[in-house]
């Protein structure tokens, strides 16, 4: 998507992607998708089944992007605390952004490549 300067780009790859908030895995999968974006670092974003949301805790924050849409966020706890809305996704993503809400909506902000 190009946009007055923006551009996000969303690009299936294969790499094996682990989320962990501190000392919490939160995710692991093998089918993520890597959104580049303007101004941004890249992102994986994640199918919701490879999430384990039993761990993640609703949050009252919200937020809107003009380019992706209007997104939720999760607290996790951890063992030295709860780590405030460090994942979240895009329920409804604009369509132009590239996201796919059935399949790969939920983005981690402690996603990293696992070698």
């Amino acid at each position: 998507m190009k946009t007055r300067g923006h551009d996000i780009e969303v690009t299936p790859v294969s790499d094996q992607v682990v989320v962990r908030v501190k000392d919490v895995v939160v995710a692991t999968s093998s089918r993520p998708v890597l959104l580049t974006e303007t101004g941004c670092s890249p992102r994986y974003y994640l199918p919701p089944a490879d999430v384990k949301m039993d761990l993640l805790r609703s949050s009252t924050t919200t937020s809107h992007c003009p380019f992706k849409g209007d997104a939720v966020y999760w607290s996790v706890r951890t063992g030295d605390g709860v780590a405030e809305d460090v994942v979240w996704s895009y329920p409804e993503p604009f369509p132009e952004s590239g996201g796919d809400r059935r399949t790969a909506r939920l983005l981690g902000r402690e996603a990293r490549r696992h070698p």
